[in-house]
Order: structure tokens, then sequence, then C-alpha cells
């Protein structure tokens, strides 16, 4: 596969203004993207929707330019969660999606992310045609009169997707709900849905200005809600990211109920034969899931990867401790809302609370070390540091786990040991770290 330039695991992401996503270049990207749906269909119909950013309707107004010049029509759907849109792009019919969000990064940042028409993220091979008729663009002929692409904005689109996560919510009555929409996309269709089905809801940070979104609130930063539910006694909290694909829980108690708890109680609910979660996910959880019968895969840490092994298998439940949890007989993406609708209808039917879910998975210890070396890729192939994860194993001898792997962004490899003692994971971890930064001058000797 040839590598790709400017689409990541999620999508193309930046500080908006900046290159790439400058309203020029977004705009030869729309062009691009009009360029390769046209080879499909005569008239492509691309539906687009974004989160609260304040540089979302720059980065709209240039993609909707760039693929009305070429001849595509363009569906406004305003400010809508990432899944929504996902939604909406089956259930219009249309060619293509597009989110412009950067999920729950700061709000300086954001990002372009498309749907294929089945509403599943692009793939790899019409993601390199795009990057590649991107240099074509200077090239291409002009495109007027009635050959010109439209553009419609469509008022009806939160309020369907509204009633989707309806049709698919348990009865809620009773509960008391405190909720953390982060001043994202979902400020409006996260209340809405719960409260219809029955929740006393108690909303926070539902009042986006375009800089706030993710801003000391939201799945990535807990404790405003985990206090809130503490002290106002509620049964439960709840939190999404600044697009909702993500979820996140807290007990009565204030305690953090992450994508672990979740894919345990929904396994369970669901009668589940194997479940897909990262090499990230606790060994506990492994644990759990071996006694009640439900075989555990590992895959690389991204929901796109996790999406991967769930096709590859046939299965439906996987997902991350971030609570992007996936079920693929429900929807094609991740999604916040669904999510945590589905947990709670889980809990509801076997008859237990978050409390009870978070009190049973008791977390290994786990220990993460980085170690900054020249050649990222070529350490896992020296002989010695092989050895040593060999040796780390075999002491561990199933009671724990090793993994090592490349971070992403920088020169540096990552050990991860997990274990049920917490010193002796710190040893191992050690170990490993020592013999790297030893061999890493000489990785691929």
């Amino acid at each position: 596969m040839t590598e790709r330039k400017y689409f990541g695991t999620d999508g193309i992401r930046s500080v908006a203004g900046e290159y790439p996503l400058t309203a020029s270049w977004v705009m030869q990207l729309g062009c691009a993207a009009a360029e390769v749906l046209k080879r499909s269909a005569d008239k492509p119909t691309v539906v687009i929707g974004k989160d609260t950013r304040q540089s979302g309707d720059m980065l709209e107004a240039a993609l909707a330019a760039g693929l009305t010049s070429r001849g595509v029509n363009v569906v406004h759907l305003g400010v809508l969660p990432t899944p929504g849109v996902s939604y909406l792009t089956r259930h219009l019919k249309a060619s293509a999606g597009v989110v412009i969000s950067a999920s729950h990064n700061p709000y300086e940042d954001n990002g372009i992310k498309f749907f294929g028409p089945g509403g599943e993220k692009l793939g790899d091979v019409l993601e390199l045609e795009i990057e590649a008729e991107i240099g074509r663009v200077s090239e291409l002929t002009l495109v007027t009169g009635v050959s010109l692409g439209s553009v419609t904005n469509y008022s009806e689109a939160e309020r369907l997707y509204v009633n989707y996560l309806r049709a698919l919510a348990p009865d809620l009555t009773g509960l008391r709900i405190a909720m953390d929409c982060a001043n994202g996309a979902a400020y409006r269709v996260a209340p809405k849905v719960f409260q219809g089905a029955g929740a006393d809801v108690f909303a926070i940070y539902t009042t986006p200005d375009g800089r706030n979104i993710n801003r000391g609130c939201g799945s990535t930063h807990m404790e405003h809600l985990q206090r809130l539910v503490r002290e106002g006694s509620y049964d439960l909290g709840v939190a999404f990211d600044g697009d909702a694909d993500r979820a996140l829980f807290v007990d009565s108690r204030g305690n953090v109920v992450h994508g672990d708890h979740m894919l345990l109680l929904n396994a369970r609910a669901r009668g589940e034969q194997a479940v897909v979660a990262t090499i990230m996910s606790n060994m506990a959880l492994e644990v759990k899931l071996a006694e009640a019968g439900v075989r555990l895969e590992r895959a690389q840490v991204g929901d796109r990867y996790v999406h991967e092994r769930l096709l590859h298998g046939n299965l439906h439940l996987g997902g991350e401790q971030s609570g992007h949890v996936l079920f693929l007989d429900l929807s094609p993406t991740g999604d916040g809302v669904l999510t945590a609708l589905q947990t709670l209808r889980a809990a509801r039917q076997l008859g237990v609370s978050l409390d009870d879910v978070h009190d049973e998975l008791v977390m290994f210890p786990q220990t993460l070390v980085n170690v900054r070396v020249a050649d990222k890729l070529g350490v896992s192939r020296d002989p010695q540091v092989a050895a040593a994860l060999a040796a780390a194993e075999e002491r561990l001898a199933g009671r724990g786990r090793v993994n090592l792997r490349p971070s992403g962004t920088e020169s540096l490899v990552r050990v991860m040991v997990e274990g049920p003692e917490e010193a002796e994971i710190h040893e191992v971890a050690r170990g490993i770290a020592d013999v790297i930064a030893q061999r890493a001058g000489v990785a691929n000797a």
C-alpha cells in the first residue's frame, strides 16, 4: 500500500488555518474528492456535518466550494455528531459523507473525515485516489452552467438522527443522569435522546461558543462530572467527546467506568462469542471474558483497526478503553450516544448497576515506560531485545503480559507490562527498557 501523505488513521487533522487545513487547500481537496466520486456516479451528492469549532464554517465552505465547482451536489447537515453524519449518509443514500471535526482535540485543531455511501469510514484505496487527484486539480477542465453542483441545507438532520437513537434506546425511567456534552456536537442531541427515553437528565457543557469544545470537559476531562455525580446523588454520569463518537460513564460514587467495563457488560448481555479490544485493554478484561466463555481478540490501538478485525472475524462488538465502542450490527461507526444507551440497556437486562461492573472488573496494575531510540521500527528485530521480551513473558507465565510498540508520532518505543503484582511489573518493564536503551544504537544490527 502506498504511504498516505495527508490522510491519517482518522482522516486529515491539523491546526485549522495552517497547511493543509487552509481554505485554499481544502477547496482543492473538495475538487479532488469530486473527481473520484464522479467515477462511480453521474451527479454525486455529499452530505457535510461538523462539530462546534469556530473553524468549522471556514472549512465547510471551502470544501463545499471545491465539490460544487466540479459538479457535485452538497447537503449541509449543520452541527451533528460524527455518527449522525454516518447515519444521514446512509439514510439519504448520499454518495459520501464528510465530518469536519477533530474529535477530542482542542478547538484550534480541526479535521476532515470521509464516509462511504454505507456510512463506513472511507477505505485506504479511495483515500489514496483522492490524494493522487489533488496534484492534478490545476489541470482539470472548467465546469460551468448546469453542470455545476448545488448546495442545500437539510434542516431535518438532527430530528432524524434523534429518532434513530430513540428507537434503539431502553426505558430509562427512574434514572437520574448527569451528562457532560463537552460543548461539542452532541450538546442538543444527547439530552433529547436520554430525556425521550424517560431519564431525568441534568446536562452540563451545553453552551458551545466555537472555542470551548473539550476545554476542561468531556470524556477527556471527567473531574467535574465525577464531583457532580457524587455531590448531586445522581445514579450515574455520562460524558461524550467533542464529536460524540465515544462515551465514558461515572458510577454513583464518582468512579470512571471506561471501555473495558462496557465491553464486558455488553458482551455478557448480548451473548457474544468473541470481542475485539486493543493491545492496551487491561488483562482483567481478558480474564473476566474468559470466565464468561467469551474470547478476546486484540487489535492495534485505533478504532480503525478494531473495525478491521471485527469485519474480518464477522464479529459485532469491539472497542477501546477511551469509550470508542463499536456495535457493528447497529452502526458501521462508533457512536457515543448509542454506546451509552446500549450499555444502560445491558445493565438493566442483567440487573446490575455501573457500580457493580466497576467493582467486579478489578484492573491489573499496568506500567508504561518510554525509551527514546534512533530507529523505533528496528528495535523489535534486535535479538537481545527479543530475548528480553521472551524472558519477561516466561517470568510472568500467563499471569501478565508484555507489549512493545513504536510511538506513532515520536522516536520512542513504549514498553507496557501488566500483571497482578505492581512491584514485579515495574521491575520487568525497567529491565526491558534497559536492554532497549543499551541496544538502541544497533537496533538493526
